[in-house]
Formats: C-alpha cells, structure tokens, sequence
C-alpha cells in the first residue's frame, strides 16, 4: 500500500517511525515548511538551517514532495504521478479541498490526538489538561470538508497523568499514533476495518487559545486549577502574573498550605523575587524568578517588586 504523510514535528515524526515498520511504503513526505515559507525562504532555510522534519525525511531516504499547499495543483498532481493509495495527516494547518480529500486511491485519514468526538479543534492536549480529563487518545478518522468530523476508524486511550504538561501528553499520544497506524494499515488490508459516524450529541470542539487566557486568575480559580492552566500551557505559551497594569512571567511555583482569612488574588508575602498570592481555594502559591513584561526587565523587575508590590494588595 502506497502511503503520503503529511504533517510536522513529532507526530510526523511518529507516522513516519510506525509506517517503516509495518509493511506499507512511504512513497512521499509534505512538511509543513512548504506552507509557511515562500519557496525562496524554504530554499535557504533547507539548505542553512534544517528543521528537523526535513533531517528526517532525509535520514530515512524518503521522497520530499515539493509544493505551495494540499490544495495545489501541483501537489494532487505528485499524489497520482506516485500512485497513493492513502494520504494520513498527522497535523496540519489547512483545510484540505474535496479535490485533494479524493485524490488518493482510498482514503486522506487525519489523526487527531483526541477521543473525538470529544476535543475537536486545535491543541486538545491542552484542552485535556486545563479541563482535568484523566484520560484521552488519538483517533484515526476519514477527512471530510470540515474540521475532524468525519467517521472513525480506529481509536486508542491515552492516560492523562497527574504532573502532565502540554509537551508530555503530547509526546505520549504521539507514541501511541506510531503503534496504532500499523494497526489502522493492517485492519485495512485485511478488510476487519468498519468506519463509525461521529455522535454529533457528544462533540465538544475548543477554540483557539487566545491571549487572555495566559493570564492567572486568581479570584475565579483553585490552586490547582492555576497549576493546571500553566502545565497545560507548558512550553507553547506562558502564564503571567497581572498586578496594577502590569504582567510579570515567572519560572518556579509551589503550592504552599491555606493563608487563614484572605481574599481570593491577595498578595501575602514578597521576597526578593518572589511573590506568594492566595487562590479561590485559599491555598497561597510562591511564585519565583519573577520578570516583568517589559523592556529592561532585567533592571527593573525587582525595582518594582520592592517599592510598587503592596503586601495585601490584589493581583489582578
């Protein structure tokens, strides 16, 4: 069976690893470079500073498909002319067209790192986190005109585990993608493969993480729900501590026992760059390695710290 992969970073990864061991054959590779870059851009960054996408699409000796988009021309042409018979999409940024979705012999299948039809949308392993899910997966699915909607085909659990961040789950469910596609592959060829419609009464789609909801919220949430927030996040964005019109970022943080009788975002104790607030659950959190959000942060942070951070005042 004839293979293209598209997608980027470790889940391309992921399919990559798992289709050479099973008994299919990767006759191309799309990275996502192709997308993002002018072909001028792509040219040197290819040739000056690989990414590592593109040193293993090398590494294994595969075919790197040259073109603007999924919905290219030219990129419908080079499935045919390689005579694909599945296209999977391990993440993506476009929207794939009807004519590219029946361009391959069989099927374009998408694999996306949630139970769907709960966490459609971008970034589920954050959304999992934030919203303190114990488990989650990865799902196989047909790709149809929207986004991860169409019938499944094969799914798999995934632990969420209790120190989890973004990356870790990330990682994990990565790993499970490269065990299942072969069993997904091999299902296929022997025909034991039934496609499911998705329970639109259970779907659950999560927007795109905006701005806002970087900022710790102390009066409206636990201890541990800030904690989650920041792991969820964890390495993509960071949280900030807003104070006074003010954001600063930090680089260490404890849960520490309940502060008596305070009000939710108090600010109990400062010392030199630390800062430790109360949360809706009363427990406080210690803060450390504080930096302001603006230039010469360096110099200033601790300037502030000390002559502009009230005890007993409220962040927020």
């Amino acid at each position: 069976m004839n293979i293209v992969i598209v997608g980027y970073n470790e889940m391309l990864r992921a399919l990559i690893l798992g289709l050479l061991a099973s008994d299919s054959k990767i006759v191309g590779v799309f990275r996502h470079e192709n997308v993002i870059y002018s072909p001028i851009k792509k040219f040197f960054y290819d040739l000056f500073n690989p990414s590592t996408d593109l040193n293993f699409v090398k590494a294994y000796k595969l075919y790197d498909i040259k073109a603007k988009s999924v919905n290219s021309d030219e990129f419908r042409k080079e499935i045919k002319r390689l005579k694909a018979d599945i296209i999977i999409v391990g993440s993506w940024s476009e929207k794939f067209s009807v004519q590219t979705i029946n361009t391959p012999k069989i099927a374009c299948i998408n694999v996306h790192p949630s139970m769907l039809p709960k966490y459609r949308g971008p970034n589920p392993y954050l959304q999992v986190i934030l919203n303190n899910e114990k488990k989650t997966g990865i799902t196989f699915h047909l790709m149809d005109v929207n986004y991860d909607t169409g019938s499944i085909l094969h799914q798999k659990e995934v632990k969420v585990l209790p120190l989890d961040n973004g990356q870790t789950l990330k990682l994990r469910c990565c790993k499970t993608a490269q065990k299942e596609v072969c069993v997904l592959l091999k299902n296929f060829k022997e025909k034991f493969l039934n496609s499911v419609s998705q329970n639109e009464s259970m779907s659950s789609y999560q927007p795109k993480i905006e701005l806002k909801d970087c900022i710790l919220d102390f009066k409206n949430e636990t201890s541990e729900q800030i904690l989650r927030r920041i792991r969820a996040f964890s390495p993509w964005l960071k949280c900030f501590i807003p104070y006074n019109n003010q954001f600063f970022s930090f680089e260490k943080y404890k849960i520490l026992s309940k502060a008596g009788k305070n009000i939710s975002g108090q600010i109990v104790s400062k010392r030199k760059n630390s800062i430790y607030i109360v949360c809706k659950d009363n427990k406080v959190i210690r803060f450390s390695n504080l930096k302001m959000i603006i230039p010469l942060s360096k110099f200033i942070t601790k300037f502030y710290l000390k002559n502009f951070v009230k005890i007993n005042s409220i962040a927020e």
